[in-house]
């Protein structure tokens, strides 16, 4: 049986559904939204005219669920053009639509009486073998699908997504006692690949494995936190970054989701459980039921266990003092432990670090963990069959850096049962088998080969990872570095194509790095058919190395300053003359030199999350890497040679680009901007990022690749576009739109793209524009207020106006 899933339609256009609708659509896959019909015509309807019959009237909770996806902040969106791909309508007069679907996605309101109504009304219009699935975040699948057919039952699912769509990776796949095994691995491949999500098989419990874990972990911190006599600022300092999670940790996350909802998943959880001990659990501690009493429900009313108010100088965040219920100013917090850890990048030692501290802050985070690493054990297979797919939900869904098995390991299994069985615990059954076994650890690396233990097998099994996924960990494990320096490696990916791996911190750009870019042409030439530029930090490539850049330039080392710029130039005009195809593969943060990087491939294969741009002026400086270059020349693509048009507006494009910093908010958006080729194509899943590189670079070999030839004819507008700059530049500076110092990066670009000061229709070289970037660049780098920009930025991680 095969399933095509190339419309989809979305009943509910609350927040989440019309975020879904949104997020198919940036997918590139069409879709009807469809709601509810008011219940009533309001006053502003009658004057307007409109009946209860009118479409505007009948339509308007889609499109007003629309509209707030469309101003939905982080967007929902990559491109607000995307919106065409949605269709709105109401569920009275526009069911017949879903004869069209191929995937039918409830989210309505969480009530079970509500969603079977709406399921019965489904089955008459759907065709057999659509697939249909719900997006509750605990109602059992198995009593909404009740009352349904045979066949109806087979092809129903829970498909739970975590909001934002767009941007929570975790897409949790529940099954009905009668759901198909063809329905479900479809929906995972479409998920996977189309919709770039992380696939977790959850069972069909309370809550599921995300949410079940999360909240019973976030009202054992608030337990914690009363007994402990804990504030609120000191919470959220030991729930955060320090301990491997999120910045908004645990009650700003809950301020976030809303008091309410928060409160609503806990009893829903509740009532779904027979255990009376765990129910407990998930008691809803009295001060959070007084917020919600009193409408304090978080970022949706202004105030929760924060509360933003405004002052005669800006904005302030207080605190709750949930005893008093009152707000008051954030108190700085000060634990020796936590202080001590924040210099531990890798996030295990940190953790064990904090967790066993002999103070207040390592108390907290022990009692937190214990209790979470204990729960999480003993759910073990109720909610899954296998460890991995918990670590992966909480990892996915909650943005942990480490599962709750993960943990256990970091700790010490055996170091942290003997403390919890010291404390009065009970190790669960999972933990005792584990022990018993010999291991001393849920995971284990041999080989470039990952192990984690199987509850049911009673040992280690390998954890499977499908081809299309490219570890370069894994790669290294497995010997393939075919060469390395501090700053970067060459990695061979198998069937004649490398990979050229940044992995200095941040994967800053520097002498390393360069190096190994004119190193692994060399070697590519010699062994290999085709290059790919990626790797798999957490950012691509976040610039050249600024710190090192300013030492420089404080100490008047010029001469240092242009070799250094002249071998990144260099290198990036190999890269885009090299006789083998080479592919960039960015991701996430890819700024300034990283950008430049990309801009000189033959092909870019980006991560649909990726943000690129060159936004040097931030730092009082231009691009020089042949990035003012690469985006003039691209602005100019398509302009048949033979055709006479009017250069300035191109012109402008690249100055404005530049100058104004602008970094997109996607790949795709990123093709608007002009830092990705139209042809240039982006990744949903990052996870399969490398290997989609590596078949655009196998594609090009087979095409028969033609290597680029350094330009010689590139015309430039000198004067004519100088002069066009100084104007903007004179109306913006009088409107007070720009700083004096502003000024003056942005007439030095205007110099670099117009060409210098030539006549309009001067022919020139890249070569000859890159001379004026790198000219310009070392300019920039003498003037004082460029040198604070860049000591601000490295100092606060903002770009400073002065």
């Amino acid at each position: 049986m095969a399933f095509r899933i190339e419309r989809v339609a979305v009943l509910g256009a609350g927040v989440m559904g019309s975020a879904i609708a949104a997020h198919l659509a940036n997918a590139g896959v069409p879709s009807f939204l469809l709601d509810i019909v008011p219940p009533e015509l309001s006053e502003a309807d009658r004057r307007k005219g409109l009946t209860r019959e009118s479409p505007i009237f009948r339509d308007r909770l889609a499109a007003r669920g629309l509209e707030t996806a469309l101003k939905a902040s982080p967007a929902a969106f990559f491109s607000p053009k995307d919106v065409r791909l949605i269709t709105i309508g109401n569920i009275e007069d526009h069911l017949g639509r879903l004869a069209h679907a191929d995937w039918i996605i409830e989210a309505v309101a969480e009530r079970l009486d509500v969603k079977q109504a709406l399921f019965a009304k489904v089955e008459a219009h759907r065709k057999p073998g659509t697939l249909v699935s719900s997006n509750t975040s605990g109602i059992p699948i198995r009593a909404l699908a009740e009352g349904r057919s045979q066949e109806f039952r087979e092809h129903f699912l829970g498909t739970h997504f975590f909001n934002p769509p767009r941007y929570m990776k975790l897409l949790e796949l529940i099954p009905s006692p009668e759901t198909l095994p063809e329905v479900m691995q479809e929906m995972a491949q479409f998920g996977e690949r189309a919709l770039g999500k992380g696939i977790v098989f959850a069972k069909d419990t309370p809550n599921f494995i995300a949410n079940r874990i999360g909240t019973f972990g976030l009202f054992t911190v608030m337990r914690i936190m009363m007994d402990g006599d804990y504030s609120v600022e000191e919470v959220d300092r030991l729930t955060g970054p320090a301990v491997g999670r999120p910045k908004t940790a645990t009650l700003r996350t809950a301020d976030l989701v809303g008091l309410d909802t928060v409160a609503h998943i806990a009893s829903n959880i509740a009532q779904g459980l027979s255990d009376d001990a765990e129910r407990s659990a998930y008691a809803v501690p009295p001060f959070l039921q007084e917020l919600v009493k009193r409408g304090w429900l978080g970022e949706k009313t202004g105030q929760g266990f924060y509360k933003r108010v405004r002052g005669s100088e800006g904005s302030d965040i207080l605190a709750l003092d949930y005893k008093a219920m009152e707000y008051r100013p954030q108190r700085k917090v000060l634990f020796p432990s936590l202080d001590a850890t924040q210099g531990i990048e890798d996030p295990s030692e940190r953790l064990r670090a904090l967790a066993y501290a002999d103070d207040r802050a390592g108390r907290f985070v022990w009692q937190a963990l214990r209790d979470t690493l204990l729960y999480a054990a003993h759910r073990v297979p109720e909610i899954a069959d296998d460890i991995v797919s918990v670590d992966r939900a909480m990892r996915w869904g909650f943005g942990w850096e480490l599962g709750p098995f993960e943990i256990w390991d970091a700790l010490g299994v055996e170091r942290a049962g003997n403390r919890m069985e010291q404390e009065g615990r009970t190790l669960p059954p999972l933990v005792v088998k584990l022990l018993a076994s010999g291991d001393a650890s849920f995971y284990r690396r041999e080989a470039g080969r990952r192990y984690a233990f199987d509850p049911a097998a009673g040992k280690r099994v390998e954890v499977q990872e499908r081809p299309e996924i490219i570890l370069l960990p894994t790669l290294r494990e497995r010997e393939r570095v075919v060469a390395r320096n501090p700053g970067a490696s060459l990695i061979d990916l198998g069937d004649g194509v490398a990979c050229l791996e940044f992995h200095s911190k941040s994967n800053t750009i520097g002498p390393d790095i360069v190096q190994m870019m004119r190193t692994s042409l060399e070697l590519c030439a010699e062994r290999f058919d085709a290059l790919v530029i990626g790797n798999q930090g957490r950012h691509f490539c976040v610039g050249a190395n600024l710190m090192a850049l300013l030492f420089e330039a404080q100490d008047e080392n010029w001469d240092e300053i242009d070799l250094m710029v002249r071998a990144f130039q260099d290198a990036s005009m190999a890269i885009k003359t090299f006789e083998r195809p080479v592919v960039a593969a960015p991701f996430a943060m890819t700024l300034g030199g990283g950008c430049e990087v990309c801009l000189h491939a033959a092909k870019i294969r980006a991560a649909a999350e990726t943000y690129i741009g060159l936004p040097e002026v931030g730092v009082g400086l231009i691009p020089a890497g042949g990035g003012c270059k690469e985006l003039l020349l691209r602005s100019m693509e398509g302009i048949p040679a033979e055709v006479e048009v009017d250069l300035l507006p191109f012109f402008r494009h690249a100055f404005e680009t530049i100058a104004f910093g602008k970094v997109s908010t996607s790949a795709k958006d990123g093709q608007r901007l002009g830092y990705l080729r139209p042809t240039d194509r982006f990744t949903m899943n990052q996870d399969r990022l490398i290997y989609e590189a590596k078949q655009a670079a196998l594609a090009m070999v087979a095409e028969g690749y033609a290597a680029s030839r350094p330009r010689d004819d590139v015309k430039v507008l000198g004067e004519r576009a100088i002069a066009a700059a100084e104007t903007q530049l004179y109306n913006m500076k009088s409107g007070s739109y720009i700083s004096d110092h502003d000024e003056v990066i942005a007439r030095k670009l205007a110099g670099v793209l117009a060409g210098g000061r030539v006549t309009p229709g001067t022919i020139v070289t890249e070569q000859y524009l890159m001379n004026l970037e790198r000219e310009a660049f070392l300019s920039l780098c003498g003037e004082r207020k460029s040198q604070e920009r860049m000591q601000h930025m490295l100092r606060t991680g903002k770009p400073l106006r002065n």
